[in-house]
């Protein structure tokens, strides 16, 4: 047997060309200066914008200015641990994080290191943390509801799968909670939650994760927590983390429900970055960016067509306004990227009105689309009918004497707003929901003292649960109030409050 000299030279030139494909190479910088979370890296020419690198302590950073003779770059740690001259290596990835259910009922830190003391998050699957959002060819309309358990909000502001519904008001009127009820009602309806914690106290993080946990929503939830006392990196970064964590189970034709807490914490981060980055803070760099930074962010919500599976991903993002100036720079960039908001006032809160929402200001763009027939039915003119009570209301504080029609209609929109009232995380089934806002709207209340509406409303629920338990399973079957269920919810209605008035 001969060789051939060619023959083997030819073999060996080519397992040599195609080992020195294989073999990676990485380009290595060094740090020109370190501090507030920040580094400047000269030597990391090819280095791109969102590359995620890394320090020789293991520490990552993030991409986030380009100049002429070095890199800027957020770094995602403890940055006090990095020192001028350290070595910092390219990666040529993104910056991705853990994806999976190896993380639902869990606490996790913005790059999906646990942070609830229960062992290694166990998952093997990652996700970009930004990428783009699903085109239009790629959506579907919202028509799904998504039960938040709160009457004033699924009757008049409601939301669907796949929408993007803002919850702003001053700091203390109850926006978490509205958040928290959300989720809590999520239970047996499949929707996977991610709370995205971003600038909170740690104290108010673990007191909203024992809150879940108490109502058994940690079963469902993932909780990502950024607190004030993280690096603004990791705040900065939150958000998008929560995000990537929810549409991996969206892609997989799943429904998941997203809350950032709070959004305007998110944006006092990015500035910090941008200005410690010596990025111009004029209107031309920084109030733009933001824009970008939390458009980016929400466009990634949607309604997936049904060829990609049909999963939807719905945000809550909150926003926090200052003596409520909703005209604010932050609160309207968020408002006009939304499809609605949900307004929550301080006089209201501090009269007792809870949830404290401002039915002028609040409202859904996706409205009945977003409501089962049996509650657009019900709910129909209950905006306008509040709107008007609330002018009303005002007309009369002036003393003026009424006529009977007038104080009547003043009489009812009292009643309406007791119903409207609703404890904190103690959401209400829509069924229930309907026969109360029913009950009111048709004038059975106008009886009731407007101090023991609360009281009669929880036992008209009770009785209709209990003792015409197939009246009400019937309107949670069909989901709308046709003439016949509307006629067993009347007779029903009219037996309990003849009981109420003989008891009285």
């Amino acid at each position: 047997m001969k060789f051939k000299a060619d023959e083997i030279a030819s073999v060996i030139t080519s397992e040599i060309s195609g080992f020195r494909g294989q073999v990676q190479t990485s380009e290595v910088g060094r740090v020109l200066e370190v501090g507030d979370g920040i580094a400047r890296c000269y030597g990391l020419s090819s280095a791109m914008s969102g590359e995620m690198v890394e320090f020789q302590n293991g520490t990552r950073g993030l991409v986030f200015n380009l100049e002429e003779n070095s890199v800027g770059v957020i770094i995602l740690g403890d940055y006090l641990t990095i020192a001028e001259g350290d070595e910092v290596k390219s990666t040529g990835a993104l910056l991705s994080v853990p994806v999976g259910p190896g993380l639902i009922g869990r606490v996790v830190d913005p790059l999906g290191n646990p942070l609830d003391g229960k062992g290694p998050i166990v998952s093997n699957q990652t996700r970009p943390l930004e990428t783009a959002a699903p085109g239009v060819a790629q959506r579907q309309p919202v028509k799904q509801p998504l039960q938040t358990g709160i009457k004033a909000v699924d009757a008049m502001t409601p939301v669907g799968r796949g929408q993007r519904e803002l919850i702003i008001g001053d700091r203390k009127t109850g926006k978490t909670a509205v958040a928290l009820d959300t989720i809590i009602n999520q239970k047996d309806s499949g929707v996977i939650c991610v709370y995205v914690a971003c600038g909170q106290r740690a104290s108010n993080v673990a007191a909203v994760v024992e809150v879940l946990r108490k109502a058994g929503a940690m079963d469902y939830t993932i909780v990502v927590s950024a607190t004030s006392s993280d690096p603004a990196p990791l705040q900065y970064i939150a958000p998008y983390a929560g995000t990537a964590m929810a549409e991996h189970f969206m892609y997989e034709g799943k429904h998941t429900l997203c809350v950032y807490d709070d959004l305007s914490k998110q944006a006092v981060a990015y500035r910090q970055l941008s200005l410690l980055m010596r990025r111009p803070p004029g209107r031309e760099a920084y109030p733009g960016d933001v824009f970008y930074c939390h458009s980016r962010l929400l466009e990634r919500s949607a309604k997936l067509s049904n060829e990609l599976g049909g999963g939807s991903l719905t945000a809550l993002p909150i926003i926090e306004t200052l003596e409520g100036e909703v005209s604010a720079y932050i609160p309207t960039n968020v408002i006009s990227i939304t499809d609605g908001q949900i307004y929550l006032e301080p006089d209201l809160f501090y009269k007792g009105v809870r949830p404290a929402i401002n039915v002028g200001i609040s409202v859904s763009r996706v409205g009945g689309n977003a409501q089962t027939k049996a509650m657009k039915k019900v709910a129909g003119s209950l905006r306008l009918d509040l709107a008007a009570f609330r002018e009303l209301e005002a007309f009369a504080q002036l003393g003026t004497e009424l006529d009977k029609a007038t104080q009547g209609r003043l009489d009812r929109g009292y009643r309406m707003v007791e119903l409207l009232k609703q404890p904190q995380f103690q959401p209400l089934h829509f069924a229930d929901q309907v026969i109360s806002i029913y009950a009111g709207g048709k004038g059975y209340f106008d009886s009731v003292p407007r101090n023991k509406v609360a009281d009669v409303e929880k036992q008209l629920l009770d009785f209709m649960k209990h003792e015409k338990s197939e009246v009400r399973n019937k309107l949670v079957e069909k989901g709308e109030l046709n003439d016949e269920i509307e006629g067993q919810v009347k007779a029903a209605l009219d037996e309990f409050f003849a009981r109420v008035k003989a008891s009285a």
